[in-house]
């Protein structure tokens, strides 16, 4: 009896075991769906301002599903300029099977991506789809035409450099409306205190909040670390506030105070056009030429009408002078242009 109840007990174990073994064999597999057809309703688009918030355009295509386990499965769109393979593109996530970005955020974008504004982009855009950053499948790709236009916005930085009166104060501006703005602030010696208004008035001013940030609240001036031509940044959704060298159109020569071994920067009017660059400064007798960023591969020189590597300019009388310099563009090129030099 004892041996019978043993065997039908190894018999059970031994079924047991067998369906154990058949059901970890049985795999519940997910099959996520590749990324599918993507379209515009337009594909090459009239940017105007006064069209700010109605859409750029409308991009249709479906959104990507999972079968058999059911996993999270992520669809976005992705936007670069042309050529870039998609190496920074902007990406969007989605969740209808539409989008239709405003002519406003459209804009934003281009000039985000590096779109020079009153030129025209190509702009790719694709779908990407899929359920892990290994796994991912993309659409095909279409090609945008769009120009993006000037949607500048400004604030202001009165101080001690031009008498504390925010109507005359120079500015600060941002391109695309995006919170960030930048310019070229002229410092003089023991003038470096400043704030910033949002509007040329001192309704709302922002002071020296510490470690580089800045807030309304604050009752300290702002301060440059230098008495000369600084770049400076405001981000005021992080409120915060970067001091930096310019890297734009310089003077270098035997008659400015750095000599031919270190730029003496102009300062560009903060309009976002970056045509007119002035500065005050001492000359001596001597010879100079103008140059950008800093380097020799784009200069100008020659008479009043500059030309790129044209000849030395002289300096014939010792003095302080206002020099203005007025680029001429072909797009986003520099072909030449002329200088005007005053002794103060």
């Amino acid at each position: 009896m004892k041996s019978i109840f043993l065997k039908s007990l190894a018999l059970g174990l031994i079924t047991l075991s067998l369906w154990s073994c058949k059901k970890d064999e049985t795999q519940i597999v997910s099959n996520v769906g590749s990324a599918g057809n993507l379209t515009a309703s337009a594909t090459t688009l009239s940017l105007v301002q006064a069209d700010a918030a109605k859409p750029a355009l409308t991009l249709t295509y479906p959104l990507a599903t999972s079968t058999g386990y059911v996993v999270p499965v992520a669809t976005s769109l992705q936007f670069d300029m042309k050529g870039n393979n998609f190496a920074a593109a902007r990406e969007f996530v989605v969740s209808n099977t539409t989008y239709s970005p405003t002519v406003s955020d459209f804009n934003t974008m281009l000039l985000a991506l590096g779109a020079k504004v009153g030129t025209a982009a190509q702009i790719e855009v694709r779908l990407k789809s899929g359920a892990a950053a290994n796994a991912m499948t993309f659409s095909n790709v279409l090609t945008l035409t769009a120009t993006p236009y000037l949607a500048s916005a400004w604030i202001y930085v009165p101080g001690a450099y031009q008498g504390w009166n925010p109507s005359t104060a120079d500015s600060l501006v941002s391109l695309s409306s995006n919170g960030i703005y930048t310019g070229m602030i002229a410092f003089t010696p023991n003038n470096l205190e400043f704030k910033i208004t949002p509007a040329k008035k001192w309704d709302v001013a922002y002071g020296d909040a510490g470690s580089g940030t800045i807030s309304s609240s604050a009752g300290d001036n702002l301060k440059s670390p230098e008495a000369i031509i600084k770049q400076v940044t405001v981000d005021l959704k992080k409120n915060t506030i970067v001091f930096g060298i310019p890297n734009e159109w310089s003077m270098i020569g035997d008659a400015t105070p750095g000599g031919w071994n270190a730029d003496t920067d102009m300062k560009v009017t903060n309009d976002g056009k970056a045509l007119v660059y002035t500065l005050k400064t001492n000359l001596t007798v001597g010879e100079f030429k103008f140059r950008f960023g800093h380097a020799w591969d784009i200069n100008l020189g020659g008479g009043a009408t500059l030309a790129l590597g044209g000849d030395n300019i002289k300096v014939t009388t010792a003095g302080t002078y206002t020099i203005t310099l007025t680029l001429v563009k072909s797009g986003d090129k520099v072909t030449g242009g002329s200088y005007t030099i005053v002794k103060n």
